[in-house]
């Protein structure tokens, strides 16, 4: 057939970039949007949200080589039965603090993302795109994608994810790359062990099995040795009981802001909409048309992307894939000859250049450089309750602070920490009732035997006048974004 008189069909077929060029001027170009990348990884701090008590997580698995089943962190769910399921993630940020601490630990994360974004580029250039413009939307997927970098489980992912697209759509084109397909069974017994999200790897093959091009039967039997390799973690079959369980849990749901759908709310998310505006825009205005599994990749991870704030990520990754194909023609020109040892020289300078900015490093020449860790740990805090050991307990503290403490101070369990799912919901109408300040909150604390308050005086502004107010506390520490109250001693 002579695909040239089926403009629809040729722009199907076409797997290799329309403007050839050597591979030291695409490393070069590539280097550029990665310069950004390493940038943002190394200066975002990190978050107390969840590192922290999965750091601790970590640490007691390489102490008693067991993966803990009852819970430990909390004063009000103590002893209860307890699902680990990220269990190598935990182990894996432990063992590179143990080694490295923060600067180690950040350049892990600036590892991961710089190779999961080389794939993405090397799959936007096998879609036909120049190398500028696959530079320049590699340069968007950066930073709408950055609001997702938080260390945590989740990180360790994005390459397995971006890896296992690679491999199905070299499938669905006929690619004789497409024998890489064995590597998927590996995939998936990393994934699972790494994160919940290993189901995406089945959604990602099950649209591929039903709307794909490729050898179905080969694809079949790969994605069933995937599914037993899911059984090869701690719990077998009960990873799958625990991925539905947290698609269900009604703590998730309802107090998780990333479980709940985005908004176009700061610069990320104002990128992230309006590059969704674009697609469909543009898309809407040309003749071209995505391969049959493109679409329902795109709509099944867009439908996600916008029923939770969490899986904007993984819409991304494919946004930018197929903004690069339905532009491949785009922004085209002449292969120009260069120097090959320059153009290596000229982007490995620019990819050392960002070491610089590494914690630890960075302190070295920069006197206000930015801390390692966000304004939400609160360190000073941390560290006076330390050495107070005569406080009275149990302690109530705000909801990222409480994970902060589950590692940093582990001699005194927490009220609540991030887990959401540990929590009931009842549980969570309280912690947001005494955050708030509301009009009963003494009287809740009063119930759970509260004796000591660690408060953000972001988060708890309108609690801390109340505390202060009362006759029932006292004011022991306080510090720019900490304050420490203490109950009174009743007297007979």
């Amino acid at each position: 057939m002579n695909t040239d008189k089926n403009p629809r069909l040729s722009y199907l077929s076409a797997t290799k970039p329309f403007a050839p060029m050597n591979k030291s001027k695409n490393f070069l170009w590539l280097s550029f949007p990665l310069f950004i990348l390493l940038i943002l990884a190394f200066l975002l701090p990190i978050s107390p949200n969840d590192y922290w008590w999965y750091l601790r997580l970590g640490s007691e698995i390489a102490q008693t080589h067991a993966i803990p089943t009852v819970e430990t962190f909390s004063q009000t769910q103590a002893d209860q039965p307890m699902v680990y399921h990220s269990w190598l993630s935990a182990l894996i940020l432990f063992w590179v603090y143990q080694l490295g601490k923060f600067p180690l630990t950040i350049l892990l994360r600036g590892i991961l993302l710089a190779f999961t974004y080389s794939l993405l580029w090397k799959i936007m250039r096998d879609k036909g795109a120049s190398p500028q413009l696959t530079s320049l939307i590699s340069f968007f997927g950066i930073l709408a994608g950055s609001v997702n970098w938080a260390m945590r489980p989740q990180l360790f992912t994005y390459p397995l994810f971006v890896l296992t697209i690679y491999i199905l759509i070299k499938w669905d084109e006929g690619n004789r790359d497409a024998r890489v397909l064995g590597l998927i069974p590996l995939i998936s017994i990393f994934w699972t062990n790494l994160h919940g999200s290993f189901v995406l790897l089945f959604l990602l093959g099950g649209a591929a099995l039903i709307f794909g091009r490729g050898n179905k039967r080969i694809l079949f039997f790969t994605l069933l040795a995937a599914l037993f390799a899911t059984f090869l973690n701690p719990r077998g079959f009960g990873v799958w009981v625990y991925v539905r369980d947290s698609l269900t849990v009604i703590s998730n749901q309802a107090y998780s802001r990333e479980w709940m759908p985005p908004t176009n709310e700061g610069w990320q998310m104002n990128l992230f909409f309006g590059w969704i505006l674009f697609y469909l825009t543009v898309a809407s205005l040309m003749s071209r048309s995505l391969r049959p599994l493109s679409v329902v990749w795109m709509l099944g991870f867009g439908w996600l992307a916008l029923s939770g704030l969490r899986y904007g990520i993984w819409f991304l990754f494919l946004l930018s894939i197929y903004t690069a194909e339905m532009l491949n023609d785009w922004l085209q020109s002449r292969p120009r000859r260069g120097i090959p040892k320059m153009d290596y020289a000229i982007a490995i300078f620019i990819l050392i250049i960002p070491l610089a900015l590494l914690p630890g490093i960075r302190d070295a020449w920069w006197a206000d450089s930015p801390s390692t860790l966000s304004t939400k740990t609160p360190v000073g805090a941390t560290e006076w309750l330390k050495s107070h050991p005569d406080l009275p307990a149990p302690i109530w503290a705000d909801l990222a602070y409480s994970s902060y403490l589950v590692y940093a101070f582990p001699e005194s369990p927490v009220w609540i920490d991030t887990r959401f799912e540990v929590y009931p919901p009842e549980h969570w109408e309280r912690y947001k009732a005494i955050s708030a300040g509301a009009w009963n909150w003494e009287s809740l604390l009063d119930e759970e035997g509260i004796n000591l308050l660690l408060l953000s005086k972001n988060e708890q502004s309108q609690l801390i006048p109340a505390v202060g107010f009362s006759k029932n506390w006292d004011e022991v520490y306080s510090d720019e974004k900490s304050v420490i109250f203490k109950r009174v001693e009743r007297r007979e």
